[in-house]
């Protein structure tokens, strides 16, 4: 390189020098802001190098806070920069860079240069080709951090922009190509994916799915109802459809399980009647009506819909009559029953109403006792009589089975308060465990004492409703 050109390449370094002064950054804080190498900024403030584009150094001088004119400096001396670097070297030029001042050999230049032949005086070798070439100003895998380091013509006549640019979408086109080819191989069965011996995809170690009837979600596991009255709130009336029940699942509920996989929800269904009178015939409802406004007592089928017609709540007793069996060959032990009361207010205002005018029978059946005055109510098993006879109390534990179902009858009975609870039944079955919600189809059911209240019963002959004698 000619001692002009040598200026020209100081002259533009020195004010890249000058710009990057007046920061506080370092060079690698620069760099990390353009996105590339310091030694790389390090070598155009150096004169070493010089960007072939020059957007590189105007983004370089934005950063830096140039003005105006000075870009237009900086433009000027970048283009005298690049023409010098592009002046072929003159032969006694070529014949002198053997040697530097003070008689420093060639390899010495080298191995101050970073090895590549030709870098200590700008002249790029291939080496250093590849070492200033392939490291960008800005980043990005752009041309517009390659720098010009030697004779342009050769550089730019053996590799131009268009085939950089080739090469790479060869290459990501190459890469797509082998990735897809990996996908498609790894898609095909191999020893580990062969399907089980029952037709269907092996499950998962710890995976279960779901056959038969199961308890809705908010039933099955949740020890905190879902259904009681928040504070303030008014408690919804015993009048609901007569049953509320766990649903089953039937044929559009999908494909069958494997035979030796376990289901994910209980082994068992139940279906829960709350509106049982005692006897067939016997039961009080509060409402909230006078007497003229109350229609007859219904059928006891017709119960659940006269009540819910009339917002009507259990008076003084509430019978539930739960129905549990397997929904499989295998036994299910019922483990323990128990009632949790989630609500106690007074008892809900309006006037009792009999369905009966007394009635009875020889048969007794047995049932769970639940007193829900008390603190803590416990469902405690009562044997039955049937003309005489005893009929001995279901005593949990307690197996059932799809062949094999139980009908579990809980009388609960209160005399001070509005209260609302359910049930929680255990089971148990191979080797699983768990814990079923049994309520008034998402409510808790609701009992209220009528100690206190107008008593009437219906008369047949006048067709009203009279006041109870006595």
């Amino acid at each position: 390189m000619t001692v002009s050109a040598q200026d020209d390449v100081a002259r533009f370094a020195a004010l890249l020098r000058e710009l990057k002064g007046r920061t506080d950054r370092s060079y690698g804080s620069l760099a990390r802001r353009l996105g590339m190498n310091t030694s790389t900024l390090h070598r155009y403030c150096a004169g070493e190098a010089v960007p072939v584009d020059f957007a590189p150094v105007e983004r370089f001088a934005a950063l830096c806070g140039a003005s105006g004119e000075e870009r237009l400096e900086l433009h000027r001396r970048w283009l005298r920069a690049v023409a010098a670097r592009r002046r072929p070297r003159p032969a006694a030029t070529a014949g002198a860079a053997a040697s530097g001042p003070g008689g420093e050999d060639a390899p010495a230049r080298e191995r101050a240069s970073g090895g590549a032949p030709g870098a200590a005086d700008g002249v790029d070798g291939p080496a250093a080709e590849r070492a200033t070439a392939g490291e960008p100003f800005a980043g990005c895998g752009s041309s517009d951090g390659d720098v010009v380091s030697g004779p342009l013509e050769e550089a730019a006549r053996g590799r131009p922009w268009y085939r950089r640019r080739e090469r790479v979408a060869v290459a990501l086109a190459a890469a797509g190509a082998l990735l897809a080819t990996v996908g498609s191989l790894s898609a095909l069965p191999g020893d580990d994916r062969r399907p089980s011996a029952g037709g269907g995809p092996s499950a998962a170690p710890g995976a279960s799915v779901t056959t038969g009837p199961a308890t809705p979600r908010a039933r099955a596991s949740s020890p905190v109802p879902s259904g009681s009255a928040a504070p303030g709130e008014s408690p919804a009336p015993t009048g609901t459809p007569r049953r509320s029940s766990a649903p089953a699942t039937g044929p559009a509920a999908g494909p069958a399980a494997p035979a030796d996989s376990a289901p994910a929800g209980p082994p068992l269904a139940w279906t829960a009647d709350s509106q049982v009178w005692a006897y067939g015939c016997g039961h009080d409802y509060v409402v909230a009506k006078p007497p003229g406004q109350v229609p007859p007592p219904p059928a006891p089928q017709d119960a659940g819909t006269w009540a819910a017609t009339q917002s009507a709540v259990h008076g003084g007793e509430t019978i539930v009559e739960l129905s549990v069996q397997g929904t499989s060959d295998t036994a299910v032990v019922l483990t323990a029953l128990r009632v949790r009361v989630v609500g106690r207010t007074a008892p809900a205002p309006g006037n009792a109403y009999a369905m009966d005018q007394g009635c009875g029978g020889a048969l007794t059946p047995r049932h769970f006792a639940v007193d829900l005055d008390k603190d803590r109510p416990l469902a405690r098993a009562v044997a039955g009589n049937d003309a005489g006879t005893p009929i001995p109390a279901v005593r949990l534990p307690y197996r059932v089975s799809a062949a094999d179902p139980e009908v579990l009858r809980v009388t609960a009975r209160t005399g001070t308060c509005d209260c609302r609870w359910y049930l929680e039944l255990d089971w148990s079955s191979r080797g699983r465990t768990g814990t079923v919600r049994v309520d008034d189809r998402g409510r808790p059911f609701r009992t209220s004492g009528i100690e206190g209240l107008p008593r009437y019963t219906y008369d047949t002959s006048a067709r009203r409703w009279a006041p109870q004698a006595g």
